[in-house]
């Protein structure tokens, strides 16, 4: 049986802290839905109504192009050990990019990425937990680097131009708001840590 919560609780925090992984899920107006899995310790409770996620470099952008549309968010946990559940948090996203003023400080709650391309910070209505009865048990092994070497073999350049081409936009051709300033600085490659452009 579903419960509703206003805030989010510790309990709900610590079962939070206890998972490898978190889906997230958005919509524009119309085109396509989309759901997206995330890990790499990129998950943080800031207060009992407000999280922030911390988003990389990948295929697509389409998260960024979405709530620029319609700023509405759903992350969901489960648990794919021990005892069933399921979390949704449904709030309303604020994305921060390197060059914002919030970017140094909220990228510095998370262990350094190459390629960090946005935090977002949502304000959360509401939580909701769900039994998860029909969740298959996985056990962890432990986080991918894949996204790691692939960025670090990118190199700094080689991100932005990836980005410039293949972020900029939804696979429906909604405007990503995409900050094309480098987000990485050369001498900042190998730890990751995502610098503040020149100019915005």
């Amino acid at each position: 049986m579903a419960v509703f919560y206003d805030s989010i609780e510790p309990k709900l925090v610590e079962f939070i802290e206890r998972q490898h992984m978190f889906f997230v899920g958005t919509a524009a107006a119309d085109g396509r839905v989309n759901i997206s899995p995330k890990g790499l310790d990129s998950f943080r409770v800031l207060g009992p109504n407000k999280v922030a996620w911390l988003n990389g470099t990948g295929s697509g952008n389409e998260s960024a192009a979405h709530i620029r549309q319609v700023p509405r968010m759903t992350i969901m946990f489960c648990s794919f050990e021990h005892r069933p559940w399921i979390l949704r948090l449904y709030g309303t996203p604020t994305m921060v990019q390197p060059g914002d003023e919030q970017w140094d400080d909220l990228v510095g709650l998370f262990p350094p990425m190459l390629g960090a391309r946005q935090v977002y910070v949502v304000d959360v209505d509401e939580a909701m937990t769900a039994c998860g009865y029909g969740v298959p048990l996985y056990s962890f092994e432990g986080d991918r680097e894949t996204m790691h070497l692939w960025a670090k073999k990118k190199g700094h350049d080689g991100l932005v131009r990836y980005q410039v081409e293949k972020n900029s936009s939804s696979i429906d051709g909604f405007d990503a708001g995409l900050q094309t300033e480098p987000l990485l600085g050369e001498d900042q490659a190998e730890t990751g840590v995502a610098q503040t452009p020149s100019s915005t």
